[in-house]
């Protein structure tokens, strides 16, 4: 029984890794609809270079997708956008919250978002000098993150 059962769990393994496999192509057309629009109405002028398809075991996907400008976007399995970097370059307003943005252009002069990152409970926000802020869901200043 014991033999039976190492033997089940080394397919088991085996195959579970190929089920998961990631997928890499060159066109938008493999985004769900709202992510296409989101890409088309913040960066209108960029083109989409590779999209990375990640796929989960149970079905689920994320959509990992760089633009010709070096922008990269996440995307979860709805389309809707997790997190923005535009390496050097401000975020399209968009993507912020307008409390962060009177935050950050009240408390940090001159200093652009080139990076936000959203998750169910915050955002967090990366500014040009390299400062990471922390906002709650409602955009309210939580702390500087080091």
């Amino acid at each position: 029984m014991k033999k039976l059962i190492a033997i089940f769990a080394a397919m088991m393994l085996a195959v579970l890794p190929l089920a998961a496999r990631d997928e890499v192509y060159h066109s938008a057309d493999v985004l769900p609809q709202n992510a296409q629009q989101t890409l088309r109405k913040a960066f209108p002028k960029s083109q989409v270079t590779r999209v990375k398809v990640d796929k989960s075991i149970l079905g689920s996907k994320e959509y990992e997708v760089i633009l010709n400008n070096g922008t990269e976007i996440e995307f979860d399995n709805e389309g809707d956008w997790k997190e923005v970097d535009c390496g050097r370059q401000a975020v399209p307003t968009m993507f912020v919250l307008k409390s962060i943005q009177n935050y950050v252009r009240n408390n940090y002069k001159g200093q652009a978002i080139i990076k936000v990152d959203k998750d169910k409970n915050r955002y967090e926000v990366e500014l040009v000098n390299g400062t990471d802020l922390e906002f709650d869901r409602a955009g309210n200043f939580l702390r500087v993150d080091d």
